[in-house]
C-alpha cells in the first residue's frame, strides 16, 4: 500500500527529532517542528513569525544578517550541499548550545530566493567533551 505522500513529508518534517526551521526572505520563522520546540524550548506559537534573532546569540547577529542577506540577495549560499556548519545558538532560557545544520534555499520560479530551510541538531555535548579532551591533552607534561 503506498503512502499519503504527501502526509509522508508533512510528518517527516513536524516530527523530525533534528530541528528544521525554515525562515522567510525577511528572516521571519515561518516553520518551526518538534525538534527545534525540543532543541530550543519556544512553542510554535513563541516561534513563528519572529526573526531568527530569538535564536541566535547577540554576538553573532551581524555577522549571521550579512550572510542571510546576501543568501536572499544571490539565491546561493557560499555553503555548498551538504556542508555542515557549526555555531552557538541560544535557547528560549538563555543558555546557550552549539548547534551544527545545513542549510537549503527555496526559490520560485523566477529564481528569487524566498526563504531558507536549517536543519539543526544540538551537538552541545560532543562539544564540550572535545573542549574537556583538549584541555587535558594541553594539561600533560
Amino acid at each position: 500500500m503506498e503512502p499519503d505522500i504527501d502526509r509522508f513529508y508533512r510528518t517527516l518534517a513536524h516530527e523530525a527529532p533534528d530541528a528544521i526551521i525554515y525562515a522567510d526572505a525577511e528572516g521571519l520563522i515561518r516553520f518551526w517542528n518538534k525538534g527545534a520546540e525540543r532543541i530550543f524550548g519556544f512553542s510554535p506559537a513563541e516561534a513563528l513569525g519572529k526573526p531568527l534573532d530569538i535564536i541566535i546569540p547577540e554576538g553573532l547577529r551581524k555577522r549571521h544578517w550579512n550572510g542571510y542577506w546576501e543568501t536572499v540577495r544571490s539565491g546561493k549560499s557560499r555553503y555548498g550541499a551538504g556542508d555542515v556548519l557549526a555555531v552557538p545558538a541560544l535557547r528560549k532560557d538563555g543558555t546557550r548550545i552549539s548547534v551544527e545544520f545545513t542549510i537549503l534555499p527555496f526559490h520560485d520560479k523566477a529564481g528569487r530566493t524566498l526563504g531558507l530551510a536549517a536543519t539543526l541538531r544540538d551537538v552541545t555535548s560532543r562539544f564540550e567533551e572535545m573542549k574537556a579532551l583538549r584541555a587535558a591533552a594541553s594539561a600533560k607534561p
